[in-house]
Formats: C-alpha cells, structure tokens, sequence
C-alpha cells in the first residue's frame, strides 16, 4: 500500500516548558508525531528515537504518547539523567529557548535494536542540536550510517551555539537534503568556509559543495523554498485564522514531516514544498508544537487518498 512508511525522528524529546504550560516537544520528537498524524491514515507511522528520564515529565511523555497511538518502541528510558526540557519564552511574539543542559537524550544509545530500525526506515530528520553532547553525536552517526537506503534530512539547529563547524560538516555530509531557516544560513555558510554571497548564493553553494538533492531554506510567514539541481521552487503561502494561545513552536517541524511524506510519496517540489507550508501554517495557528491535524491538511493535497 503507497504510504505504508516509516519516519524517524532521531534526537532531542523534551518538554517545552512556557510560561503556563507544559507541552511535549523538541525538534525530534515534533518530526516524529507529525509525520505520525500524515502517515498513519496511509498504513505508515513516525517513529521518535531518544532517551528520557525515569521521572514525572517521562511518564507524562508515555502516557501522551499512549493517548495518541504513537509507539514508544524506541524511546530509551535512562534511569540517572532527567526528562529534556526547553524553557520558552517570547519577545515581540517570536520564541527564544532556554535548553537544559546534560538530560536523558544526551545519552542516547545505539544497539542492534536501534540499528533494526535505521535499516528498516525509510527516512529519518536528524539535527545538529541533537549531537551536543558527544555520546549522542555517536549514536546518532552510528545509525546515519547504518540507514544506507534511507531519505535524510539535516535539519540546522543553531541554538545557544551548541554546534560546531564539525557537527555541521557532517550533518551535510549524511544527509539528502539539508533545511535551514534565513537567519541560520549567513552562520553555516561561515562555518563551513562558502563563499560570501545572500541567503540564496549561500544555499546555491551548499548544495553543490555536498552534492545534496536539495536545500530547504525557510522564512516563516514568507514560506519554504528549496534549491535543487533544477533550480528554485517556491511553495504556494498559507495561513490559518490564530486560535486562543497560537504560537509559532513546532511549524519548522511541521515542514520538515510534510517535507519527508510528500517526497516519499514521489511528490514532485512545488507540491512537496505547497503541502509544507500548509502544514506548518496549520501548526503556526494553534498552541503547541504537535496539534491534532485536521482532515483538511491530507484532504487538500491528496494524502486521504
């Protein structure tokens, strides 16, 4: 049955803590309950692979999960370090992040069971957040390597400079497609030695310099657009009316989900990229990172189908 696919969130699972709620989150975990919510109705399923504390927040994650259907097969549990947590707060409505340091997804393994899954999946997001810490670096290149038939997608996370010009060069260096926001490109062009130029020059250049299927650049209300070996495509804008409490966490998770389903399901770009915008608007209107999608996300672009 077309759709009966695996994705991987591998990485961070955390909690968002804001100023009156906790929500789940993370970069990893948003990735595998979005693509979860596209997939699920196809036969498929999002899988989040990561670690979290024997504690309170860990037993909150189980649970959410268990409500919404999404398995936990791969969910490490560690028995000394605490469940992620990011604290969230907003100036002039836009996020910024507070990540605690040294938790459970920092010690992410990898065994045969982890590499089951790497050599089963079909596609896996993984970030340059998710490697601060050299344990988790390890894991997460021991399973790039053994998902030799899987879709990669580097997803750049430049957050409280947790991130080194190595980390960067081999996130490029495993992945198919690289994804990246206008504000992180400019710093990954530097890191990485290209040559000076806009945002688009420095995609142009990144693409080339590590021969990726493309890179994904994305400017919020603005939209996604991505460079490839035929040039620019630019995805159709969306938007929602905002509910109560609506926040932009998890859109740029939302993207990359719908990013990975629609390629997967031999989506050409500008569907790919229309069907992303769409979903991340949708996530961008409501509180939270992970939403319950509704049926016009899948109706609108054929995934009910």
């Amino acid at each position: 049955m077309a759709g009966t696919f695996t994705i991987v969130g591998l990485g961070e699972a955390v909690f968002d803590i804001f100023p009156e709620r906790q929500v789940l989150g993370g970069t990893s975990l948003n990735v595998a309950v979005q693509a979860h919510q596209l997939l699920a109705p196809l036969g498929g399923r999002g899988v989040l692979l990561s670690r979290i504390g024997s504690d309170e927040l860990g037993e909150r994650l189980q649970t959410e999960f268990r409500e919404r259907e999404l398995p936990l097969d791969f969910v490490q549990i560690d028995d000394t370090k605490p469940t992620g947590q990011v604290l969230v707060s907003f100036v002039d409505d836009a996020p910024s992040y507070e990540i605690v340091m040294d938790t459970a997804w920092d010690h992410l393994q990898f065994t045969e069971h982890e590499a089951a899954l790497a050599r089963a999946c079909d596609a896996v997001s993984f970030g340059s957040l998710s490697q601060r810490h050299p344990v988790a670096h390890a894991a997460t290149q021991a399973f790039l390597a053994e998902a030799k038939h899987a879709l990669k997608i580097f997803d750049v996370n430049l957050r409280m400079d947790l991130f080194t010009p190595e980390i960067l060069d081999q996130g490029c260096r495993a992945a198919d497609l690289v994804k990246l926001n206008d504000e992180e490109i400019a710093t990954v062009a530097n890191q990485l030695g290209l040559p000076e130029g806009n945002a688009r020059a420095h995609a142009e250049a990144l693409r080339e310099k590590y021969n990726l299927e493309a890179v994904i650049l994305t400017r919020g209300e603005q939209g996604t657009t991505a460079f490839t070996a035929q040039g620019w495509h630019e995805g159709a804008t969306a938007s929602f009316p905002s509910a109560p409490n609506a926040d932009p966490v998890g859109a740029g998770d939302a993207c990359t989900a719908a990013l990975l389903t629609a390629r997967l399901l031999g989506r050409d770009w500008q569907s790919t990229l229309n069907l992303a915008n769409h979903h991340a608007a949708y996530v961008a209107s409501q509180p939270g990172a992970t939403p319950v999608l509704p049926m016009e996300i899948w109706a609108k672009y054929g995934l009910d189908k």
